[in-house]
């Protein structure tokens, strides 16, 4: 059993660094998102028949990445404290669900200026990342209130 739990631990810290990893490297690759397209566009036509409104879409579907890896790394806080049914975590699952519905969103005006297979397949995953973050969000919630209660009840 505490080799089970030990594992568990590692697996969650490793998951933890991961999220931190992506956070700080997502601000980087947003920041120098001008720079980086200037790069690419060398390579890849559409990126050169519309650089100002590539950096426009990638920079907010960047930052708005980084709010959903930030609401990703709050979860992570509170599981690592071993207390993840808490209405804060409620609150960020419902977040992310907005936040990946805008991304869906914003990656469909992204299709407008040009259409990639790729790009398809990022809204049909941000869509469902927004429905499951929404369900979870209300599963979280229900067991928030079951903790709430049964906390009263001792």
């Amino acid at each position: 059993m505490k080799d089970e739990q030990m594992k568990k631990r590692l697996l969650t810290k490793w998951v933890k660094y991961l999220l931190d990893f992506m956070f700080y490297c997502g601000i980087l690759v947003t920041v120098t998102l001008p720079f980086s397209l200037k790069v690419i566009q060398k390579y890849y036509e559409p990126l050169m028949e519309n650089y100002e409104e590539s950096v426009i879409i990638y920079f907010v579907l960047g930052v708005s990445a980084l709010v959903l890896i930030r609401e990703l790394r709050r979860i992570m806080r509170t599981v690592l404290n071993e207390d993840c049914f808490v209405m804060e975590n409620v609150v960020s699952l419902r977040k992310m669900g907005n936040w990946s519905f805008f991304i869906a969103g914003m990656s469909v005006v992204r299709s407008i200026v040009y259409l990639t297979v790729a790009m398809l397949v990022v809204i049909l995953v941000f869509v469902i990342a927004g429905l499951f973050s929404k369900v979870l969000a209300m599963v979280f919630e229900e067991a928030v209130h079951y903790k709430e209660e049964n906390d009263l009840t001792i």
